[in-house]
């Protein structure tokens, strides 16, 4: 008897068992068995190498991109920035204005959801404006890194600044903040936020504190080698 196989004629044979009796050979069922395992295997590793990375972007006004468009605002322009490099990432602003270090804390379940592969953490402004006890900005910051350390989360941090009228002494303890608990944690830190943008008036919004849609995209510029060698070390895990 002869069977088509993909356009390929193939002949009935009979193959010998273990017993020295005839089996016939069914080319079309074994073709039909090597797809279906080709299949799965697709399946299997094709979700993986295409699955971008959840990134969770933790924060106040400067994430949430106060009085910007939606597509201005940080989190929008970073992950537009990382996919002209070629990293797929989808990150979830979850910006507040106003919001301090406390209110970071006691939300940060609800901002992860059902998890992430990694948090943006930029919080500590508006404790620094109301010129709050830099202890216990630290503490709350060391809580939410605690608690996503014990998710398995990694943390890139971005650091924040003292200004320059509340004190050497306030800004020594407060600027200090960031660098501890990056090594703490071993998280990588982009040292000030605000880099590139703080002083100078074409990347400030009226108020003189909060980027513009071209000061987002220096913040953006700055912190980039340091989120590519991060994003890389996650797609290792």
């Amino acid at each position: 008897m002869t069977y088509r196989i993909f356009g390929i004629l193939a002949h009935d044979r009979r193959l010998p068992d273990a017993y020295g009796r005839g089996r016939p050979f069914r080319p079309i069922i074994f073709a039909g068995r090597l797809f279906e395992v080709l299949l799965a295997l697709l399946v299997l590793v094709w979700p993986a190498a295409a699955a971008p990375l959840h990134l969770v972007a933790l924060g106040d006004s400067l994430t949430a991109g106060y009085s910007l468009s939606a597509d201005a605002a940080f989190p929008a322009q970073l992950s537009k920035a990382l996919g002209d490099k070629g990293y797929a990432v989808e990150i979830d602003n979850a910006g507040v204005s106003g919001d301090t270090s406390s209110g970071a804390l006691a939300r940060l379940d609800w901002a992860l959801g059902g998890g992430a592969d990694g948090v943006i953490l930029e919080i500590g402004a508006n404790d620094m404006l109301r010129g709050q006890d830099p202890g216990m900005t630290e503490a709350n910051i060391d809580a939410i890194m605690a608690r996503l350390q014990a998710r398995k989360i990694p943390v890139f941090l971005a650091g924040m600044r003292a200004a320059p009228n509340l004190g050497a002494d306030f800004g020594g303890k407060f600027d200090a903040i960031y660098p501890k608990l990056a090594k703490k944690y071993d998280a990588p830190l982009y040292p000030f936020f605000l880099e590139g943008v703080s002083g100078h008036p074409g990347m400030q919004l009226p108020d003189g504190m909060h980027p513009t849609r071209e000061g987002v995209a220096v913040i953006v510029k700055g912190m980039m080698p340091q989120m590519t060698t991060w994003l890389d070390g996650l797609r290792k895990k």
